[in-house]
C-alpha cells in the first residue's frame, strides 16, 4: 500500500504507523462520564468501504495524516495533514 505524504511524496505503508480511527470526538478531559470514556476507548466502527483514519509518518517527517482509505480494496482515496492550519509547513 502506498501513502502519499504531503511533504515526502509517495511512500510504502511500512514507513507509517496507524494511530486511530479518524473523525472521532474525544470526551472532555475533565469528564468523569465512564460510559463516554469507555465508548471512546473501546468502541470501533468496522466499516466495509471508505473509512477515515489517522496515520503517522514515523519513518519520515513524523507528520500526522488524515487518510481516507477503502477498507475493502485498501485503495488510498485522499491524504491531508491531520491538523490543517491553512498553509502547510514542513515540521522541524
Amino acid at each position: 500500500m502506498i501513502i502519499t505524504c504531503p511533504f515526502c511524496g509517495p511512500r510504502d505503508s511500512s514507513e507509517f504507523v496507524y494511530r486511530e480511527e479518524g473523525g472521532r470526538t474525544r470526551p472532555d478531559p475533565a469528564s468523569t462520564d465512564q460510559a463516554a470514556w469507555n465508548a471512546y476507548v473501546y468502541e470501533r466502527v468496522n466499516t466495509a468501504g471508505d473509512h477515515e483514519e489517522i496515520w503517522q509518518h514515523s519513518g519520515g517527517c513524523r507528520s500526522h495524516l488524515r487518510v481516507l482509505r477503502n477498507t475493502v480494496t485498501h485503495k488510498i482515496l485522499d491524504v491531508t495533514l491531520a491538523r490543517e492550519t491553512g498553509k502547510a509547513e514542513k515540521p522541524a
